[in-house]
């Protein structure tokens, strides 16, 4: 892929009106949704549930690009077409994610350091060739007692620079993702501190490796108060220390930022999203989405692992993603949400 294909691919995917579907969950994830709706965890199972999402008529409307798993690349749908090809005809771009997980930080065992970079440049070359035109590598940064750590930051910002460049080598959009974790009882201010002090670090070091601004999209936590926080922030609140934070932080030259929900509700991540928008129409890049579960759940729980809720699965999955492609202009409402209840 050329430098212009690269800045093309990156722009589509944070094309107005649409987002992601983060559809890479490992094994153990996806077995604890499956287990939420009493669905054994079996390739069969995982095959057909995503073969429902992708297939959803009118999904490329909203949905610019699909995260897929190692497995899920490599699967085709119950009629023999490759999924990715199922996407392409969708107009959805397929991408993968590459990481291999996180292990406890060397002396700090409270903190996580992501795997994978080991084979990184061969994989990708394996990855391209199944059709797979972006990928992403996740850090995750714990807010707890003195941490996160420099030493943690550094580490995780290092490993995400490496990848992405690697990732740009290879003809390959990366998407860089350092969540900060909701998990904790930290105030939406020490969300702030923290995501700025991540986002620094980061993008020093996709400096340091020579990564091209233009041709990556960035996948950051929300500026959000902790699940366990006694005060939540407002929506507007969110919305606010949320813009404020990556507009000193985050260079114009980079195409789109994809939020992730983090454990969010549907609507409310989906509230937040659009709120942001509200803001303002000058944003220097593309505010969108990246969302798995805030953008699966509905569906999830519509299907049940039976054939024939399929057609309503599919009916919740394009509701929501029609909510969060309204959300990338700010016109997304709680009218629409109770709308959509009662339809």
């Amino acid at each position: 892929m050329t430098s212009n294909e690269l800045e093309l691919t990156a722009q589509t995917l944070v094309a107005p009106g649409k987002g992601i579907l983060a559809a890479d969950e490992s094994h153990g994830t996806i077995e604890k949704r499956f287990k939420g709706i009493s669905v054994a965890n079996t390739e069969e199972n995982r095959r057909d549930y995503r073969e429902m999402l992708f297939r959803t008529k009118g999904a490329g409307e909203f949905v610019s690009g699909v995260i897929l798993f190692d497995e899920t690349i490599r699967q085709k749908a119950k009629d023999g077409t490759p999924f990715t090809k199922v996407l392409a005809a969708q107009g959805v771009i397929p991408g993968i994610k590459v990481d291999a997980g996180t292990v406890a930080l060397p002396g700090s065992p409270n903190e996580k350091r992501t795997q994978g970079l080991d084979g990184l440049r061969e994989r990708l070359t394996e990855y391209r060739g199944l059709g797979a035109r972006f990928a992403k590598w996740r850090a995750v940064i714990t807010i707890g007692d003195r941490i996160p750590s420099s030493a943690c930051l550094r580490d995780n910002a290092y490993s995400l620079a490496v990848y992405a460049a690697l990732c740009q080598e290879q003809g390959i959009v990366p998407i860089v993702e350092p969540e900060v974790l909701m998990d904790g009882g930290h105030t939406i201010e020490r969300c702030y501190e923290v995501t700025t002090d991540t986002l620094q670090t980061v993008f020093s070091a996709l400096r340091h490796q020579g990564v091209v601004l233009e041709r990556m999209l960035l996948k950051p936590n929300m500026v959000i108060a902790g699940k366990e926080c006694k005060t939540q922030a407002s929506v507007q609140q969110v919305a606010e220390e949320t813009v404020k934070c990556f507009r000193r932080m985050v260079p114009a030259a980079v195409p789109g930022i994809v939020f992730l929900s983090g454990g969010q509700t549907s609507p409310q991540a989906t509230a937040n999203l659009s709120a942001m928008n509200a803001l303002s129409t000058s944003h220097p890049w593309q505010l969108s989405f990246s969302y798995g579960r805030a953008l699966q759940d509905e569906a999830l729980k519509a299907w049940k692992g039976q054939a024939a809720n399929v057609a309503a699965g599919q009916k919740a999955f394009y509701n929501r993603a029609k909510m969060n492609g309204a959300a990338r202009s700010g016109r997304y409402s709680e009218k629409m949400e109770r709308e959509l209840v009662t339809a």
